[in-house]
């Protein structure tokens, strides 16, 4: 390839990548530069209500629904449910977090989308590591944790996360009043995700209600995922999938007809 051609390939080859290093730095410096103990806090929040949970629940019960250690019980239920919150949220933000530098050719909307989708996957897959390393060290547990199971979960999460986030990304911006309606409809999740309890302990016909819930899948998968002699067999990861990449596809197509109209309105 004549030199010339080289060059002029050369920064479109890499301008994606650059441009998503820069928004991931912008968004770690202002996300946790601004306090004092920085990225530190990502992990002290979930790991402090891992152990609220614990301190409540193990007053009132003798042991968890399932196996013997109530932290590592509450662990794998809330960690999901706030790993989701938390990237959804973050996707959900991300035109409006990136505004003035979607005003560049070089910046996309989907630049954004990428930049904050991978930096606090990263984020929760590292607190999510301290945090179940922690409770295995500090109570001396032998972990028997199935990876290809616990690897789907993560993916399940991640989809469903991208999913919800990018078509809330264009609600946000489109209807205001919908964030606010957001806020309210996710308040319940944390007694509706099988977080304090197990699927199997729901009465009919409730459960079949509470099975539309796709967090509970994402549980339950990560719970069959640590817990080496229970089944799950109500997680559906197509149930899943299918949600994921409706959302996923939907926030997509309604961005690329109208992010630039929403960031100028």
């Amino acid at each position: 390839m004549p030199q010339t051609e080289f060059t002029a390939l050369k920064p479109r080859s890499f301008r994606t990548l650059r441009t998503l290093c820069a928004l991931m730095l912008r968004e770690m410096s202002t996300t946790y530069g601004r306090t004092p103990f920085g990225y530190l806090w990502a992990i002290l929040q979930p790991a402090a209500g891992v152990l609220l949970l614990t301190l409540i629940f193990s007053l009132a019960l003798r042991q968890p629904d399932l196996g013997t250690n109530f932290p590592l019980f509450y662990a794998s239920g809330l960690l999901p449910l706030l790993a989701f919150l938390d990237i959804s949220g973050k996707l959900s933000k991300a035109l409006e977090f990136s505004r003035a530098l979607l005003a560049f050719p070089a910046v996309s909307y989907l630049d954004a989308i990428l930049a904050r989708l991978f930096l606090n996957t990263l984020t929760q897959l590292l607190v999510f590591i301290v945090v179940v390393g922690l409770i295995a060290l500090l109570y001396g547990l032998n972990l028997q944790i199935n990876y290809s199971q616990m690897l789907i979960s993560w993916l399940l999460l991640l989809g469903l996360s991208a999913g919800i986030g990018t078509l809330n990304c264009y609600l946000f911006m489109r209807f205001p009043t919908w964030e606010r309606v957001w806020g309210v409809l996710t308040r319940p999740l944390l007694f509706l995700s099988c977080v304090f309890y197990l699927f199997e302990s729901v009465p009919p016909p409730y459960n079949s209600y509470l099975w539309y819930n796709p967090i509970i899948h994402v549980t339950g998968q990560m719970r069959r995922s640590i817990y080496f002699n229970y089944d799950a067999s109500f997680v559906s990861p197509l149930f899943v999938s299918i949600l994921s990449i409706v959302t996923l596809l939907l926030g997509l197509l309604l961005l690329h007809r109208t992010s630039r109209d929403l960031l100028y309105r």
